[in-house]
């Protein structure tokens, strides 16, 4: 019986011995005593929910910008998929499910208005250059609530190495890493279907064959496959079958969807609203709501103005736009 055990105790009777017990954290920055009966990954994870920066999620692109209908993923639903996917994985792996949660729902925090769209352009115009796992590393250290939300070690270093060529330092960072490309790759066919951008029959037939037609024929084949290949290892591997057949999709929803189809027209739009309302702020830095900003210097203001454009939704940025760009109506009594 598990009753009236501590989560430390529960913990150690049943996860794995590669999972990342919370007990065993490397700590926060800013050091806090046990308050409840929440574990710190627990704690975590609630603090990110609680968050604003994960409300306004719910407003920023996915893939396709500004849809015609209900249905199409936001960057809130990709996030709530990628933890669900995830936790299934840490869950058959006996792995720490608590902190798999935090990681996945924390790894989009720092992502810009209008999607990969926003980064590039940041990323290109912000002298310090700009990469969202890096910006959602920010947002929870530093910019939510003024203060950051300090979290733990091993969120923090799976939130920053969810993409990119470094690997999370635990099996449950590495299990968001794969959980945020099968997310992607299968809800992205699954909206791209659902604006006649895509048919199911314009899928590689291989892929198909091996990896399934349905959308949740898909994401079983792939989640059972990594625990499959995964169960009491010290890694998170993937038969190579199924990766290949996923690298294969991959590259054929960036030849069709991605990069050329008509559902990403509206991005050149999309880029110059993120780029003329950065340089609006650097140009005019007294229309900023911060009273301190004559007292920055150039590289504060540049990043206070990375910070504030990154943070915003599709729909903020628009229209603060039109008040930048559009001349304001005036009537003569």
């Amino acid at each position: 019986m598990l009753m009236g055990k501590s989560w430390h105790e529960i913990e150690r009777l049943i996860l794995s011995k590669y999972a990342c017990k919370s007990i065993e954290t490397k700590g926060r920055q800013i050091f806090e005593p046990q308050k409840d009966i929440r574990t710190d990954f627990q704690r975590d994870r609630d603090r990110i929910i609680h968050s604003k920066a994960f409300r306004r999620l719910k407003h920023k692109t996915q893939v396709f910008i500004t849809p015609e209908g209900d249905h199409y993923r936001t960057r809130l639903t990709h996030t709530l998929e990628v933890s669900q996917i995830a936790r299934i994985i840490a869950r058959g792996l006996a792995l720490n499910e608590d902190l798999t949660e935090a990681i996945s729902l924390g790894h989009d925090l720092g992502h810009t208005p209008f999607g990969h769209a926003g980064e590039m352009v940041l990323n290109h115009i912000h002298s310090g250059g700009f990469r969202h796992n890096e910006q959602s590393l920010r947002v929870v250290d530093i910019l939510e609530n003024g203060k950051g939300l300090n979290l733990t070690w091993e969120v923090r270093d799976g939130i920053l190495n969810h993409t990119g060529p470094n690997l999370p330092q635990t099996l449950e960072g590495k299990i968001v890493k794969k959980a945020d490309r099968i997310a992607y790759i299968n809800h992205d066919i699954d909206d791209a279907i659902r604006g006649k951008v895509l048919k199911v029959d314009d899928l590689p037939e291989n892929c198909i064959r091996i990896l399934g037609k349905s959308h949740s024929e898909r994401i079983a084949t792939m989640v059972n496959d990594i625990i499959t290949n995964s169960v009491e290892k010290p890694e998170i591997i993937m038969s190579d079958e199924i990766s290949t057949a996923i690298n294969e999709l991959r590259n054929f929803m960036f030849n069709n969807v991605y990069i050329a189809s008509d559902a990403k027209k509206e991005e050149d739009k999309a880029k110059k609203i993120v780029e003329q309302v950065y340089m609006f702020f650097i140009n005019n830095p007294e229309h900023l709501k911060n009273d301190n900003y004559s007292q920055f210097t150039q590289r504060q203001l540049e990043q206070y103005v990375c910070d504030f454009v990154a943070g915003m939704t599709d729909n903020y940025i628009i229209s603060l736009y039109k008040k930048i760009v559009l001349p304001e109506p005036w009537l003569i009594v």
